[in-house]
C-alpha cells in the first residue's frame, strides 16, 4: 500500500510540474530570436563587390566586350555577342559572390541562413549605389547590362547635323550637302524608332544583372558559412553534426 501511495504521489507531482512548465514553454516559444547584423562586414562586402565589378568591367572594355558609344544600344537581344553576354553574366554574378563571401567571413557566421541574409543585405545596400553610379556616368564600366538604371535615358539622337552651305557653294557641294542631310534625317528617324525597344531591352538586361547579383550574394554568403550547400541541411543539422 505504501508503495502504491508513493507511486501515486510521484505521478501527481510529475503532472503538476508539467502543468507548471507548460506556460513557461509557451512564453519561450513566443519570444523573438533575432539575428544580429554585422554592418562593418556588410560595408566591406559592398566595397568588395564594387571593386570586383569595376575590375571585370575594365577587363571587358580592354577586350572590346563593352562598347560605350551611345549608338551601340541593344535594340535586338539576339545581336548581343557571346563575349559581351558572358562578361555581363559573369561580372554581375561573380562580383556579388565575392561580396557575400567577404561579409560572411568577416562576420564569422557559421550558419547558412544568417550568412545568406548578410549576403542579401550586401546586394540590397549596393543596389542604390549602383543606381547612383550609373546616373553619374560610371555605368559604362558594366556595359549595357546596367544601362536601364539611368533615371533619364538618352532619347536625343547622337548624330551631328551637316554644316550649312555657303552662298557661293558649288553644285557638287550642294549635292553632297543634300546627301548628308538625307543621311542625318534617316539616322534620326531610325534612332527614334528604335528607342522604345532599346529602352525595354536595357531594362530587361538590368533586371537580369541585378537578379544574378542577388543570387551571387546569397551563394557567396552560403559558401562563407562553411555548411554543406544543400537545401535539406538546415532540417538535418543535428544529424550532420553527429547529434
Amino acid at each position: 500500500m505504501e508503495y502504491g501511495a508513493t507511486m501515486i504521489t510521484t505521478a501527481r507531482e510529475t503532472m503538476i510540474e508539467a502543468v507548471r512548465a507548460e506556460p513557461a514553454s509557451e512564453i519561450e516559444y513566443e519570444r523573438w530570436k533575432h539575428w544580429p547584423i554585422h554592418w562593418s562586414g556588410i560595408w566591406v562586402g559592398v566595397l568588395a563587390a564594387f571593386a570586383a565589378a569595376v575590375i571585370i568591367g575594365l577587363i571587358a572594355l580592354a577586350v572590346g566586350a563593352h562598347l560605350l558609344r551611345p549608338e551601340h544600344r541593344v535594340v535586338d537581344l539576339r545581336k548581343i555577342s557571346i563575349v559581351a553576354a558572358a562578361f555581363g553574366i559573369f561580372g554581375s554574378f561573380l562580383s556579388f559572390v565575392i561580396g557575400g563571401w567577404v561579409v560572411g567571413k568577416i562576420a564569422g557566421i557559421l550558419r547558412s541562413e544568417p550568412a545568406m541574409l548578410h549576403g542579401a543585405i550586401v546586394w540590397l545596400l549596393a543596389l542604390p549605389l549602383f543606381v547612383l553610379g550609373v546616373g553619374t556616368g560610371a555605368g559604362g564600366y558594366a556595359g549595357s547590362w546596367y544601362a536601364g538604371l539611368k533615371m533619364n535615358p538618352q532619347t536625343a539622337a547622337p548624330y551631328e547635323k551637316p554644316d550649312a552651305l555657303a552662298p557661293t557653294a558649288t553644285a557638287q557641294e550642294r549635292t553632297e550637302n543634300a546627301a548628308a542631310w538625307a543621311e542625318y534625317r534617316a539616322n534620326v528617324a531610325r534612332w527614334q524608332e528604335e528607342t522604345p525597344r532599346a529602352t525595354r531591352n536595357a531594362a530587361l538586361l538590368s533586371v537580369t544583372a541585378l537578379l544574378l547579383g542577388l543570387m551571387g550574394s546569397v551563394i557567396g554568403g552560403w559558401m562563407a558559412s562553411g555548411e554543406p550547400m544543400t537545401f535539406w541541411h538546415s532540417r538535418n543539422r543535428a544529424e550532420f553534426a553527429g547529434g
